[in-house]
C-alpha cells in the first residue's frame, strides 16, 4: 500500500481540501501532520490570539478526522526538519500540501522538497487557498496584470464552473491512515503561550466557526454593497480569518457569490476577487514585501517620529474615528475595512510615515494578517502599490468620520471619553470652544488629546513629498 502525508498550513479544514483529496484519491493510506512553526512563533509576543485561533482549528480537524478514521499528527518545530522526519518515520512516498505564496514559504517548500528528494519521496502541492493563482490570469500579452479592474475582467471572463467546485474529500475518507498514539495534542501552554481575551471576542472559531459566520452573513449579503463602508453597522462577513487560516473553503463562498444576483453579492465576490490579485502580486513581484511595487518610489523620504507612531499605535492622535479604529484593533485583533485605509492614509500622509511601519503593526496585531492583502492595503493607501490610491487624493479624516460614522456611534463604543460630546462636535472634538468643553465635561488636550498634527498643513507636506520624486 503507498503511503501519502498531507501537511496541512493554511487550510484547517477536512472539507473541499485540495491536497487532502489528491493524497486521499492516489493512496491507500494516507496520514495527515500540522506543524506550529517554531520560525513563526518564537519570534511572537507569548500572548497572540492567532496561535489561540489556530489551536482551537487544529483541535477540530483533529476531531473531524477521528471521526472519518484518522487523526491529526502535530509537532512543535521547524518543519524543514519536520515534515522530512516524519516522512521517513512513516514510510511516506509523497507529501502533499496546498500552495502557498509568500516568498518565505516559498523558500521553506523548496527546502521541504529538497530534502524529501533527498530521501527518495516526493512534494506536491495543489492551489487552494485562491480560485486563481501564479499565471493563470494574465494581459493578453502574457503579463501580469498591475491593474485591478482589468485583473477582475479577466478574472471573471476565465472563470468555468468546475473552477467552484468543492474537492469531494469524502468520498476516499477510507484510505485515511488509522490514528497512531502520538499523545495528546498540545496546549498554548506547551507552545510556550498564554491565553488571550480571544474567548471573550464574539468571534467562534474552527470550521463550525466558520460555517456559523458564513451563513449568517449569508442573510446579509444581499446590502452588502450597501453598508460595507459604515464600521457602527454589521455589513461586513466577518470571514477574514477563516479565509486566512483555511479553516472555510474560498470556492464555497465565491461559488455562492457568484450564483446570487444581487449587487451586494456582486460586490462581495469582488473583493474575494481583489484577494486573488493580491495574491498574484506577491507571487509575480516578491519584492514588494520589502519594497514599493512603484519603484520610484523606494525614493521617497518619510518623516520619523517616534512619538506620533505611539500616538496612532494607542489611539491617541485627537481624530476620532481614527482612534477608534486603532483602539478597536487592540481591543479584538481585527479592523473594518474602511478604517484600515483611513489609518493608513493617515499614518502615511497625515503623521508621514514609512508605510513599512503601519504594515508591520498590522502584521503583529491583525489575527487575520496575510502578508499578500496587507502588504497590499498598505501601499495602496500609502500609493507605492500597484493601482493605489492617486498621490493626490489624501484622505481627511474628519470627512470620513463625518460620511461613515455620521451619528458617531462607532466613535463614542470605542473612544468612550468623547461619549458626552455633543453630534455636532464628534468628528472634530477640539472645534469645541471651553465652554463648550466645560459643559460636556471633556477637555481637549486633559481627558482626550488635541490633534497630533494639522490635517491641511500634513496634506502639503505629503504633496510636496511625492513631487519630489523625478516621474511625479
Amino acid at each position: 500500500m503507498s503511503t501519502a502525508l498531507v501537511w496541512f498550513r493554511r487550510d484547517l479544514r477536512v472539507h473541499d481540501h485540495a491536497a487532502l483529496h489528491h493524497a486521499l484519491k492516489a493512496h491507500r493510506r494516507v496520514h495527515c501532520a500540522f506543524v506550529f512553526d517554531t520560525t513563526i512563533l518564537d519570534p511572537l509576543p507569548r500572548r497572540d490570539r492567532r496561535v489561540e485561533f489556530i489551536l482551537r482549528a487544529v483541535e477540530e480537524v483533529d476531531a473531524a478526522l477521528r471521526e472519518m478514521g484518522g487523526a491529526l499528527i502535530v509537532r512543535h518545530g521547524d518543519p524543514v526538519i519536520e515534515i522530512p522526519g516524519l516522512a521517513a518515520e512513516l514510510g511516506v512516498d509523497t507529501v502533499y500540501a496546498n500552495r502557498d505564496y509568500e516568498p518565505a514559504a516559498i523558500a521553506r517548500d523548496a527546502e521541504v522538497k529538497r530534502r524529501l528528494a533527498s530521501a527518495d519521496s516526493r512534494f506536491q502541492d495543489f492551489k487552494d487557498q485562491v480560485i486563481f493563482d501564479r499565471a493563470e490570469v494574465m494581459t493578453q500579452g502574457g503579463t501580469p496584470f498591475s491593474v485591478f479592474t482589468p485583473y477582475k475582467n479577466a478574472w471573471l471572463k476565465r472563470l468555468v464552473p468546475a473552477d467552484l467546485q468543492p474537492w469531494p474529500v469524502e468520498d476516499y475518507a477510507d484510505h485515511l491512515a488509522p490514528p497512531r498514539d502520538s499523545g495528546p495534542l498540545p496546549t498554548l501552554q506547551d507552545l510556550g503561550f498564554e491565553a488571550t481575551d480571544l474567548g471573550d471576542l464574539p468571534l467562534p472559531t474552527g470550521m463550525s466557526g466558520a460555517q456559523s459566520l458564513f451563513r449568517d452573513f449569508t442573510e446579509r449579503i444581499d446590502n452588502y454593497a450597501a453598508n460595507r463602508d459604515f464600521p457602527a453597522i454589521k455589513g461586513c462577513s466577518y470571514l477574514s480569518a477563516h479565509l486566512r487560516f483555511g479553516t472555510i473553503s474560498i470556492r464555497q463562498l465565491a461559488a455562492y457569490a457568484h450564483a446570487q444576483s444581487s449587487r451586494g453579492a456582486a460586490t462581495w465576490l469582488g473583493e474575494l476577487i481583489w484577494r486573488d490579485f493580491y495574491h498574484a502580486i506577491l507571487w509575480h513581484h516578491p519584492r514588494v514585501a520589502t519594497r514599493c511595487f512603484k519603484q520610484a518610489c523606494d525614493a521617497l523620504r518619510w518623516d520619523a517620529a517616534t512619538d506620533l507612531f505611539a500616538a496612532w499605535c494607542t489611539g491617541r492622535t485627537g481624530y476620532p474615528l481614527v482612534d477608534a479604529a486603532m483602539r478597536q484593533l487592540a481591543f479584538s485583533g481585527w479592523m473594518h475595512n474602511r478604517l484600515r485605509m483611513v489609518t493608513a492614509s493617515f499614518l502615511t500622509k497625515d503623521i508621514g510615515l514609512d508605510w513599512r511601519q503601519g504594515e508591520a503593526w498590522f502584521a503583529e496585531k491583525l489575527l487575520d494578517f496575510d502578508l499578500a492583502a496587507n502588504n497590499g492595503g498598505w501601499q495602496w493607501a500609502a500609493s507605492t502599490g500597484c493601482d493605489a490610491q492617486p498621490w493626490f487624493r489624501i484622505f481627511n479624516p474628519v470627512t470620513q468620520s463625518e460620511k461613515f460614522d455620521v451619528e458617531g456611534r462607532f466613535i463614542r463604543r470605542y473612544v468612550p471619553e468623547l461619549g458626552p460630546v455633543p453630534q455636532k462636535f464628534i468628528h472634530a472634538p477640539w472645534k469645541m470652544n471651553a465652554a463648550e468643553q466645560a459643559a460636556c465635561g471633556v477637555r481637549i488636550g486633559h481627558d482626550y488629546p488635541a490633534p497630533v498634527v494639522d490635517h491641511a498643513a500634513a496634506r502639503g507636506r505629503t504633496l510636496a513629498r511625492f513631487r519630489s520624486i523625478s516621474e511625479y
